[in-house]
């Protein structure tokens, strides 16, 4: 299991695989044979404002000898992980380079839809980057992806509001529930809805209090002291009267507005919300702070969880050592930088955050012509928290688990943690078989 499949030989369709082939979209395919200006290599990706630029430099880098065309898939992510897993059911030999959520590399992995790097292009995609980025890419321990970006959630605050930034959750609740009583902005807002995002603060709280939801080869569920203890730290904040009324229904950028509009003295949310707050309210920016994840235990550091996207290189591709090469021009230091600044995507590489150089070289540092301590103020804490950074689950049924947890744990007000926690071990076991759940 979770081997590369040998060229020309299918490996038999998996329920999952059967049942995704069944809706394959046949629509809008994009021919992945020769053109006159070389082999074309597709990169299936998500919706990205500059990601266009990237695959631009590496036409440019490739000389002609083959040309990038990047297909944007859907903006939903449930819907890029369907479109994709469809076609590769159905061994669709169009799509060369994958964009995956590294929550997907497990199952693509495992279903053998996507190759194993090895030999020197695993050494290149290797090169410089983060241990937490590198572990999102690898099942079973290959690699079977290069991490292009990553994500890690940080605490934002206003410091006209509180100038010193809570270090644990149990001094971020004293703090809020002072604010209230001072009838000033108090709430904490975090993606409370019932999907990934109420899913990402859950395994960041079991993290950090050392738990497990899973052992570590994935194959069983643990939920163990750690993972009790974040569902009663998850209910407590949850029950107090200091979260926004809208918790329930409130996703990212939900939670970005709401603390944007002054609806709240604390934010745990993704480094987007800088750029978002640099655009919208540039007259209050040099408020607007941050900090590392608060701590679920005083003293131990926080593991806030990684985001991000990785490039895999579809076992079905026709023209695997472009796609390969291509695949690593994408995420190249320079690409990563290109991204980070246009785009807000923070690199994989660590020595990107230290790369000063503006976008123009030949010109000085500018608002037009910004270089990462410009557009990352908060570099030192994003690097900070990737270093003690959590993963999810690797397992090839991690949207089956979501599912089941998002649910369990909806709305967190109504935990019982012993009673959850039992509930979530039963069925995540059925998950784990993929019992009563459609990928």
């Amino acid at each position: 299991m979770g081997k590369k499949r040998p060229s020309g030989k299918k490996r038999g369709p998996t329920r999952a695989a059967a049942l995704l082939a069944a809706g394959l979209m046949t629509s809008g395919l994009a021919a992945g044979c020769g053109t006159a200006s070389g082999t074309t290599i597709n990169v299936y990706y998500s919706p990205e404002d500059h990601f266009q630029t990237v695959v631009d430099n590496c036409n440019k880098a490739a000389a002609g000898r083959y040309r990038i065309v990047y297909n944007k898939l859907q903006r939903g992510s449930d819907d890029q992980r369907i479109q994709m897993a469809r076609r590769l059911a159905a061994g669709d030999t169009s799509m060369d380079v994958l964009g995956l959520d590294v929550t997907w590399v497990s199952e693509f992995a495992e279903a053998g839809w996507v190759d194993e790097w090895t030999g020197q292009n695993k050494t290149a995609a290797s090169e410089g980057v983060l241990q937490g980025p590198l572990e999102t890419a690898t099942y079973q321990g290959k690699l079977y992806a290069a991490p292009k970006n990553t994500n890690v959630q940080l605490l934002w605050y206003d410091d006209r509001i509180t100038p010193t930034p809570p270090k644990t959750w149990d001094e971020m609740m004293q703090m809020s529930q002072q604010l209230k009583s001072q009838h000033k902005p108090y709430s904490v807002v975090f993606t409370g809805a019932q999907y990934e995002g109420l899913v990402v603060i859950y395994n960041t709280l079991v993290e950090s209090l050392g738990g497990h939801i899973l052992s570590d080869d994935g194959k069983s569920v643990v939920m163990d002291e750690g993972a009790v203890q974040a569902l009663e730290l998850l209910k407590k904040v949850t029950s107090s009267g200091i979260t926004d009324p809208s918790l329930t229904n409130q996703k990212e950028d939900d939670v970005r507005r709401t603390f944007q509009s002054g609806g709240a003295a604390f934010e745990l949310n993704w480094p987007f919300v800088y750029a978002s707050y640099a655009e919208e309210k540039p007259q209050d920016l040099s408020h607007f702070k941050w900090a590392v994840y608060p701590q679920a235990k005083a003293g131990i550091p926080s593991k806030s969880t990684i985001g991000g996207f990785d490039l895999a290189v579809s076992a079905y591709s026709q023209h695997k050592p472009e796609a390969y090469e291509a695949a690593l021009c994408l995420r190249s230091k320079e690409n990563q930088k290109v991204s980070a600044i246009n785009d807000g995507v923070p690199p994989t590489i660590e020595s990107v955050y230290h790369d000063d150089v503006p976008v123009d070289p030949a010109k000085p540092a500018s608002a037009d012509n910004p270089n990462m301590a410009q557009k990352y103020p908060m570099r030192d804490a994003i690097l900070s928290a990737l270093k003690t950074a959590a993963v999810r689950p690797l397992t090839p049924v991690y949207q089956n688990l979501s599912t089941v947890m998002s649910k369990i744990i909806s709305p967190p007000s109504a935990i019982d943690p012993q009673a959850t926690a039992q509930k979530m071990r039963e069925q995540l076991d059925d998950a784990l078989q993929s019992k009563g759940v459609i990928p």
